[in-house]
């Protein structure tokens, strides 16, 4: 049985042992309206491509788990209903019914490294929601970050989350959080999340021999790469937090909880910033595409 199919461009520059770097989808079927979710996913693949990468949108279709989509592909998940998101959990169920699912940064992590793509560029990982205290919700991103050894650069977690926590617990897996260029922790929309991050990193290069330190070490799991949104895009933690505090409690009233919590609190920002929250959020996933293309490209490297 083959468990992956990979794009003939993809297959290619592994082959040769040119830089790949693994994007999710759930930001194509679950995060962007059509057509902007194309027309997004586009510009990432060819951010990653300007970077001297070749991108690798990884999804399940049809049961058949696909590491690097064609532009029919892409336009077509793009448009399709009723998609599966896809973490660890549930993702071998998904193949195994032959259905189509996007994956999460947990399920791309997961098929990059069956792949052997050390490099993953998303826009922000899952966390410790608020309140998790009481209903345990913890996204499974986290663990997987501690046992697949996949370089994640992210802005941060998403800003909605409960931060401090999301922090304690990745310490506590013993994940390496590295801001990159700058002492504080990002936290998504905004540059700053008012908390010190653990590490600091300031070259591609140096981000890439951690990387390949941490497997002559044999140590499990991955680096997280905190990549601040560009100062032009960010939206101040001083804006958000009435908005996120505002979005949450429209949630508590509404009873949603589970996966569809994530999306419905970034659709609600989305409609209280006026659709700021959307522009900052393409313009950090780019940023995190260059950069994982710049990692990508040294670790390549003898």
């Amino acid at each position: 049985m083959t468990l992956f199919h990979l794009s003939p461009a993809v297959s290619d520059a592994l082959a040769n042992k040119r830089p790949v770097v693994a994007l999710e989808s759930t930001i194509i079927t679950h995060g962007m309206p059509w057509p902007q979710n194309l027309e997004v996913a586009r510009k990432v693949e060819a951010t990653v491509r300007a970077g001297g990468a070749e991108p690798a949108t990884i999804a399940v279709i049809d049961g058949q788990l696909c590491i690097g989509l064609d532009d029919d592909q892409l336009t077509a998940l793009a448009q399709a209903r009723g998609v599966a998101k896809l973490s660890r959990a549930d993702m071998a169920v998904c193949m195994a019914e032959g259905r189509t699912g996007a994956t999460t940064v947990a399920a791309t992590m997961i098929a990059a490294n069956l792949a052997s793509i050390q490099i993953f560029a998303t826009g922000g990982i899952g966390g410790v929601h608020k309140g998790a205290e009481a209903s345990f919700d913890i996204s499974a991103d986290l663990h997987e970050l501690a046992q697949t050894a996949v370089t994640v650069v992210a802005a941060g977690a998403k800003a909605i989350l409960d931060l401090p926590k999301t922090l304690e617990v990745l310490e506590t897996l013993g994940v390496p959080v590295i801001a990159y260029g700058q002492d504080q922790l990002p936290a998504f929309w905004s540059r700053a999340a008012g908390l010190r991050a653990p590490l600091r990193m300031d070259t591609p290069a140096a981000i890439a021999r951690a990387h390949k330190m941490r497997q002559a070490l044999g140590l499990p799991g991955g680096q997280l790469i905190a990549n601040p949104i560009p100062e032009s895009a960010e939206i101040p933690r001083s804006v958000l937090a009435p908005v996120i505090a505002q979005a949450t409690r429209d949630a508590e009233e509404h009873g949603i909880t589970g996966k569809a919590l994530t999306p419905y609190l970034l659709q609600r920002i989305f409609e209280l910033t006026e659709g700021r929250s959307l522009d900052a959020n393409i313009a950090l996933v780019l940023n995190n595409a260059r950069l994982g293309a710049a990692i990508a490209c040294e670790m390549v490297k003898d």
